[in-house]
């Protein structure tokens, strides 16, 4: 991830105190630079520093564009001037945080000098007639724990929009025949999103391997890796051909500029290369370079959403498997070894897995703790994100890298994926990230879909309020 650049536009108002606004905005900076944001000011553009007229909004658009922000923050530095912050977001078209600072209590002559709370209520309005999603921080003062944590909600909300509006997937391969459920629309995902697919053939990729084999010297480093950071239970051919094979998806992804692979994973692979994917696989997650199975399009595409919206830590490409024999809430999610060893309990082995006969999967029980789980997917026109929380439990020994969960109601759960759009594949990252999914759905046009009934607790949390979310 390249690092999460805001802009930064304080607003005014004419009929309100113009040093007291300024006085807002200079506290409002100090407070970003101690919490360490990267942001572009506006502070040289007028002698306020500040946004309210068209003739400064222009000259704030040209910097804006040219440094490339990631997003734009709106501090109602006084009342605001609602019209040009909607112009200005208009034409920018990246998420947008409104703010105000509390007000303090009026002069003794009965003055007010800004009234900030006043001028969020209109500029919410008129970014609703603009049609410009925005997302709002709750009124409270620079020093209070919801605007740090809003703020930083923020920037990650505005990291899972930057990478899924520039995603492209290396495709190698088409999907297994057998699995008509990860099939595909490449045409409407570039047209409703702009998400990209750079399809290869098996050949270009068995060439690849070759030739970094021939070179030798990257496919050294990976196999020294290895060595010391799995258990064993393969021959140095395999070793060999799982290091040959991370570092030509590599160069793949970097010659076709691919921020995510999806590889059809089996059975042509073990025909030309002898080996499962599953290390290679695990050692690119490793490195933050998504790569998902069976050429699930869709499934690298949650990846993708997941990992930034958790500020790029590792997450897990998973089937939904088999449910826990004891827990009736418990659920074994599951894959043949494509997990990143940093979220292992437990030192990681390469070995054969549990449905094929051929080397160079990985087999190690995940980490417990609370989770997120989540899946984009589509059919008929329309695109969802299934979302919500769970726990990882104590459960059996299985085969692959695998950790037994638990959510609040699995019936409910199993319904929402049977029923669809999604499939049998999902995503799961250590942490709480459901909000932060859920807000920046409304920027790329997908519907949230929570599958418990939290809602309104995500959105008091959003909104500033202590919440709780204890139905796991």
């Amino acid at each position: 991830m390249g690092k999460i650049v805001i802009g930064f536009a304080p607003t005014r108002r004419s009929i309100f105190s113009a040093p007291d606004a300024i006085k807002y905005a200079n506290l409002t900076r100090e407070r970003l630079n101690e919490l360490g944001i990267d942001y572009v000011d506006i502070k040289d553009i007028n002698e306020d520093g500040l946004l309210y007229d068209d003739e400064g909004r222009i000259k704030i658009a040209e910097r804006f564009k040219a440094a490339g922000v990631d997003g734009l923050f709106f501090p109602h530095a006084n009342f605001g001037t609602e019209y040009e912050v909607a112009r200005l977001a208009k034409e920018l078209n990246v998420p947008v945080l409104l703010w105000g600072p509390r007000d303090e209590r009026p002069e003794p002559n009965g003055m007010r000098l800004r009234d900030s709370q006043c001028g969020l209520f209109a500029t919410g309005k008129v970014l609703r007639r603009f049609r410009i999603p925005f997302t709002y921080m709750t009124n409270c003062r620079l020093t209070d724990p919801e605007f740090e944590r809003g703020l930083r909600d923020f920037i990650a909300v505005c990291n899972v929009v930057k990478t899924f509006r520039a995603t492209r997937i290396l495709q190698i391969g088409p999907r297994p025949f057998d699995f008509w459920s990860t099939m595909c629309n490449e045409g409407e995902l570039l047209e409703k999103f702009n998400i990209q697919l750079s399809p290869i053939p098996m050949p270009e990729l068995t060439e690849e391997m070759k030739k970094v084999k021939a070179e030798g010297e990257e496919v050294a480093k990976v196999v020294q890796y290895c060595r010391e950071n799995f258990i064993l239970q393969c021959n140095d051919e395999n070793l060999e051909n799982v290091a040959a094979l991370k570092v030509a998806m590599r160069n793949l992804a970097t010659k076709y500029g691919c921020n995510a692979i999806a590889i059809q994973c089996w059975n042509a692979l073990q025909g030309e290369i002898g080996i499962m994917p599953c290390a290679a696989n695990a050692l690119l997650n490793e490195e933050g370079l998504p790569v998902v199975c069976e050429t699930d399009i869709h499934g690298a595409i949650t990846q993708l959403m997941v990992e930034a919206a958790g500020m790029d830590r590792p997450s897990m490409f998973s089937d939904w498997t088999v449910r826990h024999p004891d827990n009736e809430n418990g659920e074994l999610l599951q894959h043949c070894g494509p997990w990143p060893i940093s979220v292992a309990g437990e030192k990681p082995t390469i070995c054969v897995p549990v449905a094929f006969k051929h080397n160079g999967a990985v087999s190690a029980e995940a980490k417990h703790g609370p989770m997120t789980l989540a899946r984009f997917d589509g059919d008929n026109g329309e695109y969802s994100l299934l979302l919500g929380h769970a726990k990882g439990i104590e459960g059996p020994y299985t085969k692959g890298t695998y950790v037994w969960v638990e959510v609040a109601n699995l019936k409910r759960l199993e319904a929402k994926v049977v029923e669809g759009p999604y499939i049998h594949h999902c995503v799961a990252i250590h942490g709480d990230v459901v909000p932060v999914l859920y807000e920046a759905c409304k920027y790329i046009g997908i519907k949230p879909d929570l599958y418990d009934p939290i809602e309104d607790k995500v959105k008091a949390y959003l909104h500033g309020e202590e919440v709780v979310f204890d139905e796991v």
